[in-house]
Formats: C-alpha cells, sequence, structure tokens
C-alpha cells in the first residue's frame, strides 16, 4: 500500500487542498473520512463541494444524516454525517445500500458508525490535527 498525504497549512489553504485531493482521488465515488471532533471533516467536505461546483449551502448534515448536493457538471454529491448513528439498522432504514450503490460521491463523515455497510472500495481518509494546528489529510491505496 501506498500511502498519499495533504498538508493543509490553514483556512486559506484549503480550496487548494481540496484540488489536489480530487485529482488524486479521482474514480472514487466512496469517501469515508476519519478524525476525531473538530478536526474539520465539514470544513474540507465544504471546500471539496466548492471546488465540485456546488452552489448550495454546504453544512453538516448531523441531524438530517444526508444532504444531498448537484455539482457542476449536474453530478449528485451524497454527504453523510453518521454521528447520531447508534445501530446500523437505523442507516439501513435511511436507504444507505442505495446510496453507495448509486455510483454518485458518497463524502461519510463519523464512517465508524456504519463501517459494516461500506463496500471494499471504499477510500478510507484520515484528517490528523498536528500539533501547530494544522492537518493532514491522507489514505492509503
Amino acid at each position: 500500500m501506498q500511502r498519499t498525504e495533504i498538508h493543509i497549512d490553514n483556512l486559506g489553504d484549503l480550496d487548494r487542498a481540496a484540488e489536489v485531493f480530487l485529482e488524486k482521488t479521482a474514480g472514487h465515488k466512496l469517501i469515508a473520512f476519519y478524525a476525531p471532533m473538530g478536526a474539520g471533516k465539514t470544513t474540507f467536505t465544504t471546500a471539496l463541494c466548492r471546488r465540485l461546483g456546488v452552489t448550495d449551502p454546504v453544512c453538516s448534515p448531523t441531524f438530517t444524516i444526508i444532504n444531498e448536493y448537484v455539482a457542476s457538471d449536474g453530478q449528485t454529491v451524497y454527504h453523510f454525517d453518521f454521528y447520531r448513528i447508534n445501530r446500523l439498522s437505523e442507516a439501513a432504514d435511511i436507504g444507505l445500500e442505495d446510496y453507495l450503490y448509486s455510483g454518485n460521491l458518497c463524502l461519510m463523515e463519523w464512517p465508524e458508525n456504519v463501517e459494516e455497510m461500506l463496500p471494499e472500495e471504499t477510500l478510507h481518509v484520515h484528517i490528523q490535527v498536528n500539533p501547530d494546528l494544522s492537518r493532514t489529510v491522507w489514505w492509503e491505496e
């Protein structure tokens, strides 16, 4: 496996990092973000959506569990926040598998809570908070 890293110095560096991330992960439709509370999962997802040309406001779907956006190319982007999912049956009840196998981009926060339902091809991305408060986004393929 090869580890890929993208360093994000500060909020002003987000758009560059999002562009690099999208280039390096092209072809992946299922992206699961692992990070502690406050590490920037939603902030990074917002930057990704901005780079994809989403014009609707992007916010954490903590209470709705899923938000749906349309990218500038007309493709649907699903943004999940599984923080409030306590049982896999709750994820099944929202039709998670239908979304995951839709062929659309799925950006997932707190995937730990639905790990057993994620397809093998899911890209597991980690956001690490560094001592200087910069971030490192990394994954292995």
